[in-house]
């Protein structure tokens, strides 16, 4: 059903006319401008990075709130939701590209999925770039975009290498890239897991499922998750279903009872006690809350 999803927009539709089917890059003052109707709750078949260089105002990533700040970034995946309400105005550089903008180019197809800002967790997709970092970011969105405005042969591939400068000096300037040295092994299926929670969220709950269809024991999944994510199996499946039911509450035209059953509970008040017990709010109260 149409009216169950929050819009979700690829790169053509964002823009009407935009040609480019893996890559959109603007400066972030005019776009915001020019596109007032994405302030609210929408989400993105592609991956998407905003700069901050000036501004002030809010954002938030499927539901978490982030105050902006000059030279803030944040990222998201394919999948993410988010909105944002900006006081004044804002400056800075906006990045649209596709999953398979980076496929092409590169033999390992998880090779984004090493930066934890692009694991789909809002809360480590949104970083501070440090002082000394600053001046050698903006100079590379810069060359960035004068790829764009005056092409010449092998520009999307100068963009790749310039977007990969970026992620590694980053990493390498934040605390994100020291949290382990994962082995390549133990990121593949940790991936593997969540993409499949990600097709079967609504009718597959219990870890013991996922583990068969992992082919390892319910015991390595769980400490797998235990290791990588310091949750167990169980809480990152009901974090899941916890997102796509404050994703549907958004959307007004559903009734508490049809986003039970699209959700798979078996009764409304069940889904009541299982949002209020892991959000301390009822769902009627979260969609006055987000619900603008």
């Amino acid at each position: 059903m149409a009216k169950t999803k929050i819009p979700v927009y690829d790169i053509y539709s964002i823009i009407p006319g935009h040609t480019q089917q893996d890559l959109l890059m603007e400066r972030l003052g005019p776009y915001v401008q020019k596109h007032q109707h994405l302030h609210s709750q929408h989400g993105h078949s592609f991956y998407h990075l905003v700069l901050f260089t000036k501004g002030a105002g809010t954002h938030t990533i499927d539901f978490t709130h982030f105050t902006v700040q000059p030279y803030q970034v944040y990222f998201m995946i394919p999948g993410q939701v988010h909105s944002w309400h900006f006081e004044g105005g804002v400056e800075g550089y906006l990045v649209h590209f596709s999953p398979a903008f980076f496929q092409s180019f590169l033999n390992d197809q998880q090779y984004l999925a090493r930066f934890d800002f692009f694991k789909g967790d809002s809360e480590a997709a949104v970083l501070k770039i440090p002082a000394t970092l600053r001046e050698t970011v903006v100079q590379l969105f810069e060359h960035m975009l004068q790829e764009l405005e005056k092409p010449r042969e092998s520009g999307l591939d100068m963009i790749r290498t310039y977007l990969l400068q970026f992620f590694i000096q980053l990493e390498r300037s934040t605390a994100t890239g020291m949290r382990h040295n994962i082995p390549p092994q133990k990121q593949l299926l940790l991936n593997n897991f969540q993409q499949l929670i990600h097709q079967h969220y609504n009718t597959i709950r219990l870890p013991k499922e996922y583990a068969e269809l992992l082919y390892i024991t319910p015991n390595h999944l769980n400490a797998l998750c235990q290791d990588l994510l310091g949750k167990t199996a169980g809480e990152v499946i009901r974090d899941r279903v916890l997102l796509e039911a404050k994703r549907l509450l958004v959307n007004k035209e559903l009734t508490i009872t049809e986003i039970a059953w699209h959700l798979n509970f078996q009764d409304n008040s069940y889904f009541n006690r299982f949002f209020k017990k892991n959000t301390g709010l009822t769902p009627e109260a979260f969609r006055k809350q987000f619900s603008h």
